[in-house]
Protein backbone atom coordinates (compact mmCIF):
# COMPACT_ATOMS: atom_id res chain seq x y z
CA UNK A 1 0.00 0.00 0.00
CA UNK A 2 3.12 2.37 0.10
CA UNK A 3 2.88 3.03 3.21
CA UNK A 4 5.80 3.07 5.98
CA UNK A 5 4.56 1.04 9.57
CA UNK A 6 5.47 -0.73 12.22
CA UNK A 7 5.82 -4.20 12.08
CA UNK A 8 6.70 -6.62 14.90
CA UNK A 9 10.14 -8.58 14.67
CA UNK A 10 12.46 -10.91 16.08
CA UNK A 11 15.96 -11.85 15.76
CA UNK A 12 17.17 -15.13 17.14
CA UNK A 13 20.47 -16.35 17.07
CA UNK A 14 21.98 -19.90 17.72
CA UNK A 15 25.34 -21.20 17.82
CA UNK A 16 26.65 -24.77 17.61
CA UNK A 17 29.36 -26.54 18.46
CA UNK A 18 30.71 -28.52 15.66
CA UNK A 19 32.18 -31.24 17.57
CA UNK A 20 28.80 -32.04 18.82
CA UNK A 21 26.36 -31.03 15.93
CA UNK A 22 26.18 -30.31 12.51
CA UNK A 23 25.76 -27.02 11.55
CA UNK A 24 22.60 -27.99 9.16
CA UNK A 25 20.87 -29.96 12.06
CA UNK A 26 20.99 -25.92 13.88
CA UNK A 27 19.77 -24.80 10.48
CA UNK A 28 17.18 -27.03 10.38
CA UNK A 29 16.06 -26.60 14.12
CA UNK A 30 15.44 -22.53 13.25
CA UNK A 31 13.83 -22.94 10.35
CA UNK A 32 11.07 -25.37 12.44
CA UNK A 33 11.50 -22.94 14.97
CA UNK A 34 10.36 -19.89 12.39
CA UNK A 35 7.78 -21.97 10.82
CA UNK A 36 6.36 -22.42 14.60
CA UNK A 37 6.53 -18.89 15.65
CA UNK A 38 4.43 -17.90 12.13
CA UNK A 39 1.96 -20.49 12.59
CA UNK A 40 1.40 -21.50 16.30
CA UNK A 41 -1.82 -23.46 15.74
CA UNK A 42 0.06 -25.95 13.66
CA UNK A 43 1.90 -26.88 16.39
CA UNK A 44 -1.48 -28.38 18.61
CA UNK A 45 -2.03 -29.88 15.18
Amino acid sequence: DGEVVVRPRMRVTMSCDHRVIDGAQGSRFLQTLKAMLEEPAAILV
